[in-house]
């Protein structure tokens, strides 16, 4: 999907700037500038259709669906499944979260699709079946997908809206604004374009900042972190080296396909799958970059709330993998 933008980072790095493709250097700016062009061209693009949808289909309808019929789970089932087949990482999510929450999209249910989509998608599958085999590539999927949906559901029960940040909450009480004015005066949809498109500009322009700093903390990491430092504590098997996968993955910042080889290799050294799975899970659904990103969405308190939460379950799945892998 975004094939041309590397081949853009690539020439400008590796080319015009001339920075060595094996330098540090280069492998993070060139991470740098491919995340920061492809997370606000995402971020522009679906906020463009959020508002589109929004503009016709008005947000009370899809919301008082949710919260009024009985899908006895089945809406966080959903947003955990559109959270598989969209090949997003952390950060790239978020675009996708700001748009569903601007869209009236119960926050539960939001939660849902941002847990799931970076740990599971076509290209993780892909990459994890031909290196693990099919019976833990089903495993490692149906586990990611019940994860983003009890992940949800009990952020949903918590009531975390009042948490949303106040330039989230102004940006819905805009857009409702704009919506009842649409509906008002019935304005045709060429008309309501230009004022869909520059909000969404106004939303690029705001969060810019949030997505630089995220981004270049992760290129740093992507860039300086060697892929062996972590082994030499993980690989002894105590209890304990689950959670502590965890915590230390959490400051670095991947994607499912860059990591996954990292794990082949240091479930080949001796580390238990269970503990390298956590360590990949948390690596790509938990990172610095994306709670720096989430700052501009939420409070400091939802932030550490959902980090906790997911932290917790990315830990209860560790030690799972850790009893069915030792069993098969």
């Amino acid at each position: 999907m975004f094939d041309w933008l590397q081949s853009f980072a690539d020439w400008l790095i590796y080319q015009v700037i001339g920075i060595a493709a094996e330098s540090q250097l280069g492998v993070a700016l060139n991470f740098f500038v491919y995340d920061v062009l492809k997370i606000l061209i995402l971020l522009f693009i679906i906020t463009v259709l959020m508002g589109i949808v929004n503009a016709y289909f008005p947000i009370e309808r899809l919301r008082d669906f949710l919260n009024k019929r009985k899908l006895y789970g089945l809406e966080y089932f959903f947003a955990s499944l559109f959270g598989a087949i969209t090949p997003f990482c952390s950060c790239s999510s978020v675009p996708l979260f700001i748009g569903f929450v601007q869209g009236g999209i119960p926050l539960g249910v939001t939660f849902a699709f941002l847990i799931t989509s970076p740990l599971v998608n076509e290209i993780a599958l892909a990459i994890f079946l031909g290196m693990f085999g099919i019976k833990f590539t089903l495993i490692y999927a149906i586990t990611g997908i019940l994860l983003g949906m009890f992940g949800g559901m009990v952020l949903g029960k918590l009531k975390l809206e009042r948490y949303l940040s106040d330039w989230v909450q102004q940006l819905i009480q805009n857009k409702n604004k704009l919506q009842e004015d649409f509906e008002t005066e019935n304005t045709p949809f060429l008309q309501r374009l230009p004022y869909i498109t520059q909000e969404a500009w106004g939303i690029v322009r705001s969060i810019v900042l949030y997505v630089v700093i995220g981004i270049a903390i992760g290129a740093f990491m992507y860039g300086y972190v060697p892929e062996n430092f972590f082994e030499r504590y993980l690989g002894d098997g105590q209890w304990w080296t689950v959670p502590l996968a965890v915590i230390l993955a959490v400051p670095l910042y991947a994607n499912a396909a860059g990591i996954i080889p990292v794990i082949q290799v240091m479930v080949v050294k001796g580390i238990p799958v269970g503990t390298a799975i956590a360590f990949m899970m948390a690596t790509i659904g938990l990172s610095i970059p994306e709670g720096t990103l989430l700052k501009k969405v939420m409070s400091i308190k939802l932030i550490a709330i959902f980090f906790g939460t997911v932290t917790a379950f990315i830990i209860l799945s560790g030690f799972i993998f850790n009893i069915i892998f030792t069993t098969l």
